[in-house]
């Protein structure tokens, strides 16, 4: 019904930036929060942040002041423009959307995840 298609994952050094995308399409009448989640080997997977449909954002702590989450609400597509990259921002980052498809119900939808490696 709806498929997430993430890019922009990769290698980088400490204190460089890479830029994810996450494209949306499928049976869409409206979609709601876009937001990235990250899950490092081992760990729990983690908010990193959100946007809504009126641009209101939400980061977690640990990305505050370097992570920028934005979206392209016409062509179903939120970036996260990551900065001052650190070893521990090392995870696979998954797109996450809640979506109002056309029988009329909302659901909840994840991307396949992109890795993002950052190296000391």
């Amino acid at each position: 019904q709806v498929q997430l298609v993430e890019s922009g994952g990769g290698l980088v050094q400490a204190g460089g930036s890479l830029r994810l995308s996450c494209t949306a399409s499928g049976n869409i009448v409206n979609i709601n929060t876009m937001a990235w989640y990250r899950q490092a080997p081992g760990k729990q997977r983690d908010l990193v942040a959100s946007i809504t449909s009126g641009g209101s954002t939400n980061y977690a702590d640990p990305v505050k002041g370097r992570f920028t989450i934005s979206r392209d609400s016409a062509k179903n597509t939120v970036f996260l423009q990551m900065n001052s990259l650190k070893p521990e921002d090392t995870a696979v980052y998954l797109c996450y959307t809640i979506v109002l498809i056309d029988t009329g119900y909302t659901y909840q939808y994840w991307g396949q995840g992109t890795p993002v490696t950052v190296s000391s």
